[in-house]
């Protein structure tokens, strides 16, 4: 927005019209000058702060890329180390629980045999009192 410079009365009357509407025309064309030069520099630098600002979210990105880069790798080599982990876990239960159920299985092959063997003595014992 620009502003008019504007002279008093007094400095009218004493150097007259001509003199002061010339000396306010001057200043309106200096300040517009200035402006104009201002708006420039000042576009120059703000193309200046913006292009550095641009590279620096650039590095920032790529600073931002690696470490996630980085904390990718560090979780699949953690997360493989526990899949390791827990796969020799889950054999060693695995063996465990197959001795005992080995043993369980010798037991109970144990159990039904004494079993049918006193059953059959029981059956045959009552048989033979039967044909007596």
């Amino acid at each position: 927005m620009p502003v008019t410079a504007k002279l008093s009365r007094r400095f009218y009357e004493t150097f007259g019209d001509e003199i002061a509407n010339e000396l306010v025309e001057w200043f309106n064309r200096v300040d517009d000058a200035y402006r104009s030069e201002f708006r420039e520099l000042f576009e120059v630098h703000f193309s200046r702060f913006d292009a550095k600002l641009e590279q620096r979210t650039a590095e920032l990105d790529a600073r931002w890329e690696r470490r996630f880069a980085e904390l990718d790798a560090k979780w699949e080599r953690r997360l493989g180390e526990l899949d390791a982990k827990w796969e020799i876990r889950f054999a060693q239960l695995d063996a465990r629980l197959e001795r005992k159920a080995s043993s369980l299985v010798k037991w109970m092959f144990g159990f039904w045999i004494g079993n049918f063997v006193a059953t059959a003595g029981i059956v045959f014992g009552a048989l033979s009192l039967l044909h007596r």
